[in-house]
């Protein structure tokens, strides 16, 4: 306890004054530390990031040599390097050369910041770099603040949000890319010597088609549950860029922060830029490991209501699309609603008075109800819904106009537009991106959901959508030398407009669709309960896009729902039992017309979602260990989620591909307490017999060594055989 405390103090502190440690800061979690050299007048440098160290490790980890790369390296005393900083003086003076000023500690929640003032050495220019450790879970966030006092402004053309060596060996990065209805592919690939750049700048969304998340897999090829793994996580819903720098040292240079591309920042005297911040995480469990440690962060203090299971729900845009009307609502609330939905959401094509929201074409902006299909309102929907004895919630796009509007009309200067130039149009030929950095566009975007909310406080639920990237370069409102803060002061304005709603309406559910997975970043998460993971509603392509999610998000931020077959997609015909099976593994919903499914799909439906209320605490807040991936292209997926006391677990086996006379692998399951006893049930059961395991006990400690045997196909009647196979068994301790 005293070797605690006394870490914990240095932390906090730098205490042990007149000894080279004494300029060491270490700044820890429950299980790694990250130890930086700060001596007052020289260069901050990074020591080490990894296990906790102990009292003695400390002592002597300057003569281990680990690392004495400078922490946040500036442009223009090491020009060949790649930088976090670069910046240009008010006198053209194009180099920085930061030296330690002070160190400071802070309590703040759960969480100690430590703030480390760096001052150039000529220049009263100052940067803060800040690392906030939570004392809950093993993750740090660090970023910077920059400030000067300088005469003349100045201009920021390069500004990072952290760096970080990673020692060279056999060092594996896996990241997700894809577009639009592929997001969230996992690309798993060793480090070579060169530069890799993730990047986007899409200026409105960010992660369709990579992501500002990668993990480093430090010995070797990645393992799921095992090997040591360092996690990292940009904070930030606008464009990014991710630098690794495979240089000529023994280390890969990792940047991460704002894409600078077309986004100089000029910065006058007296103010401060805030750089977003970026999660950092270390595990010696494998990327899972990693994953969990994102999870609890996320859940905890990041993501909207992060610890409160979400709503069984039924939206109705693959059901209806545009063809709205009150009639066909009420049936599909009627029918959710006996099959245990609990929430019900109207999708696009409710609004528009004098251009009716017939298609994608009009109407953006024109947030009115369309009285020829819905001639009581939302009054009576919701009144509908009451009688169903279930939720009411409504689909908006705010940031967002078409030329085809009423609102263009009246304010054409809203939109995002270069000067002297027709703008480039997106979705539906018409389609425009609001200008948020605008005051007044925030105002309005606010003041739709301020009126949807006011008008119908039994709103329960937000479907915030975004269809379209900044296609044009220009703001009306910024003025002609500060157009290159275009993509910032967007995102800043639509953090300020998300921080109002949230101060008005703190316990409204809303999720973040863009065009899809487009907004799934933990920069917009703590505004957003959840993100639709794609518009690609087909199950077996869900496998491989929910898997690649689950890297950095929770399964309670992933919407994922039961749709049609053929799915509207993919046009692929799956059995009902997959899709269920597949959509359970996250936040469970429907996105399917109910009076086309047959009694018997009904049924399956009803009995589903009986069971995933039973295991939805496991699903949305327990810990996940992914076991057999499909992109290892084995024939199988499987993962499961166990509680943390370890008493319950939920474990997925989806099938991925068919064959005569295959040969898949007995899969191991992890994460169990292997003294305890567990009690296993299939549930979604279709078989004409239960499995032979059924209802049978086993100790944690042999099902994670043998697994259980699952047969390959489904017993079911001949006309009923299909190429799919999947389960899902339920796991309950027995005392």
């Amino acid at each position: 306890m005293k070797v605690k405390n006394k870490i914990y103090l240095l932390a906090g502190f730098s205490l042990l004054a007149g000894n080279m440690w004494a300029q060491n800061i270490c700044i820890s979690t429950p299980n790694t530390s990250l130890v930086l050299n700060a001596p007052t007048g020289g260069e901050l440098k990074y020591l080490y990031y990894g296990n906790k160290l102990n009292e003695t490790d400390l002592q002597n980890i300057n003569e281990a040599k680990n690392c004495d790369h400078t922490a946040y390296p500036t442009y223009g005393m090491n020009c060949p390097g790649e930088t976090a900083l670069a910046v240009r003086h008010g006198d053209g003076n194009m180099s920085t050369q930061m030296e330690v000023v002070s160190v400071s500690t802070d309590k703040e929640n759960q969480a100690t910041l430590t703030t480390v003032r760096l001052k150039d050495k000529v220049y009263p220019f100052y940067i803060d770099v800040r690392y906030k450790a939570y004392e809950d879970v093993d993750m740090i966030e660090t970023w910077t603040e920059i400030s000067h006092t300088e005469k003349k402004p100045v201009y920021l053309t390069q500004f990072a949000s952290a760096y970080l060596p990673i020692r060279r060996g056999n060092v594996w990065f896996s990241h997700l890319s894809g577009s639009w209805a592929n997001e969230g592919q996992l690309t798993q690939e060793p480090l070579q010597p060169g530069m890799t750049i993730i990047k986007n700048k899409d200026g409105a969304r960010n992660s369709h088609t990579s992501h500002a998340e990668v993990m480093f897999s430090l010995d070797g090829a990645p393992q799921e549950n095992k090997g040591r793994v360092i996690g990292a996580a940009l904070c930030y819903s606008g464009n990014y860029k991710l630098r690794i720098d495979t240089d000529d040292s023994d280390y890969h240079q990792f940047y991460a922060g704002i894409n600078e591309e077309n986004s100089s920042y000029t910065l006058p005297k007296g103010t401060v830029f805030q750089t977003p911040a970026v999660a950092l995480t270390y595990s010696n469990e494998g990327l899972s490991g990693a994953s969990r440690n994102f999870h609890k962060w996320g859940r905890t203090y990041k993501l909207a209501h992060g610890n409160t299971v979400r709503d069984i729900l039924l939206n109705s845009w693959e059901g209806v699309y545009f063809d709205i009307n009150q009639k066909g609502m009420d049936q599909m609330m009627g029918d959710i609603a006996s099959m245990g939905g609990e929430l019900f959401v109207m999708d696009d094509g409710w609004f528009g008075d004098k251009y009716p929201r017939k298609n994608d074409s009009s109407s953006l902006g024109d947030w009115v109800v369309d009285k020829n299909k819905l001639p009581e309102g939302i009054e009576g929907l919701i009144r509908d819904a009451k009688k169903h004895g279930i939720k009411f919630g409504i689909w908006i796009e705010p940031e967002m106009a078409n030329t085809t509007s009423e609102l263009y009309e009246k304010h054409p200067e809203w939109i995002l537009k270069a000067p002297q130039r027709d703008p480039v149009l997106g979705r539906g030929g018409t389609q425009v991106v609001l200008d948020l950095a605008n005051p007044e566009v925030q105002d309005f975007v606010f003041k739709v959901v301020d009126d949807l909310m006011t008008n119908y406080p039994e709103i329960a639920y937000i479907k915030w959508d975004a269809n379209m990237p900044i296609m044009n370069h220009g703001s009306n409102y910024l003025p002609a030398d500060k157009q290159s803060h275009m993509y910032i002061e967007f995102h800043k304005g639509f953090e300020k407009i998300c921080q109002r709603i949230r101060a008005k309406y703190p316990d409204l559910t809303i999720q973040a669709c863009a065009s899809g997975g487009g907004r799934a970043n933990y920069g917009i998460l703590p505004y957003f309960d959840e993100f639709w993971v794609s518009d690609n509603t087909d199950a077996l392509q869900r496998v491989y896009m929910q898997w690649g999610t689950s890297y950095f998000f929770p399964a309670i931020a992933m919407a994922s729902h039961i749709s049609a077959a053929p799915n509207h997609q993919t046009f692929r015909t799956i059995p009902l039992k997959y899709r269920i099976d597949v959509a359970m593994s996250g936040r469970l919903g429907m996105e399917i017309q109910p009076k086309n499914m047959t009694d018997e799909e009904k049924d399956l439906c009803r009995k589903a979602i009986a069971d995933y209320k039973k295991i939805r605490p496991i699903v949305q807040l327990g810990d996940i260990y992914r076991l057999i991936s499909p992109y290892d292209r084995l024939g199988v997926a499987s993962l499961m989620y166990t509680s943390p006391e370890k008493d319950k677990a939920v474990f997925y086996w989806w099938k991925t591909e068919h064959f005569v006379n295959q040969h898949l692998p007995r899969v191991t399951m992890a994460g169990l307490n292997p003294d305890k006893k567990y009690r296993i049930t299939e549930l979604n059961r279709i078989d004409n017999q239960p499995l032979a395991f059924e209802g049978k006990v086993y100790s944690g400690a042999y099902l994670m060594a043998n697994g259980l045997e699952i047969p390959y196909n489904h017993i079911v009647d001949y006309h009923k055989q299909n190429d799919y196979s999947s389960r899902v068994l339920y796991l309950e301790e027995v005392k």
